[in-house]
């Protein structure tokens, strides 16, 4: 597991103008969580963050945080990310959560799910690889945190599907969640109708609702032979 060292200031001032203002000056405020405990507010340099995230762990990345108050160094806390909160259109890092962690005790974290290999129903029968589950959660220890879980999927036939119980945890990792779920899918290809035999079928609709319509109308109009022949009774009659 990629270890990153992030220099961190403990930050006095709090509400919306100051972190505004850090935040021009290329600082993101951030809080440190304990347990239970009340958060630690610190700052952190934008740069330095953003090194961090852009290892292969993602936002899984063991940060040691060195804490300075003023001209006191405080002691290093190892921390992995909490939340991260980002603005809605730029993207950018508004305030970050971290968790101090023990090196020592097991922890849930969800991590990436990739895929190896092509299978059999895509190369031989033309399916498609349809990908259900992204990432699962894991329990291990900081230090074991894998930066994804690789599946095999060459195996595959058409109709056939991988679930999180046919996945090989790496070693001190447990995969956590119901095994019978799906991870991924062999679907049969999608069969697509000809645009013209799309084209007939829609102009013989009309057709079949006009001749529909014109029997109909042909029906109601015409008398019927019983009643033509009670006419000329009538004519008699009246003479």
């Amino acid at each position: 597991m990629e270890k990153v060292i992030l220099k961190a200031v403990v930050r006095t001032g709090t509400g919306k103008t100051v972190a505004k203002d850090l935040r021009a000056k290329g600082i993101v405020p951030a809080n440190v969580y304990k347990g239970g405990e009340g958060a630690m507010n610190i700052q952190v340099p934008i740069g330095g963050l953003a090194d961090a995230l852009h290892t292969k762990a993602g936002e899984n990345v063991l940060i040691t945080l060195k804490i300075s108050d003023g001209d006191k160094a405080i002691k290093d806390k190892t921390v992995l990310i909490k939340e991260i909160q980002r603005e809605p259109i730029r993207d950018g890092i508004l305030h970050v959560d971290f968790n101090e962690i023990s090196l020592t005790d097991t922890l849930k974290v969800s991590v990436p799910i990739s895929s190896k290999g092509e299978p059999v129903g895509v190369k031989v029968d033309n399916g498609i690889l349809e990908h259900i589950m992204w990432e699962i959660q894991v329990e291990c220890l900081p230090t074991d945190i894998p930066e994804k879980i690789v599946v095999d999927v060459s195996n595959l036939k058409l109709g056939e599907a991988l679930h999180v119980k046919d996945i090989a945890a790496p070693e001190g990792v447990k995969l956590l969640g119901d095994p019978e779920l799906i991870v991924m899918i062999v679907k049969a290809p999608k069969v697509e109708v000809p645009k013209e035999e799309v084209a007939l079928e829609g102009a013989a609709e009309p057709e079949l609702i006009r001749k529909k319509k014109e029997d109909e109308e042909s029906g109601a109009g015409a008398a019927t032979p019983s009643e033509a022949s009670k006419e000329p009774a009538k004519e008699a009659k009246k003479e």
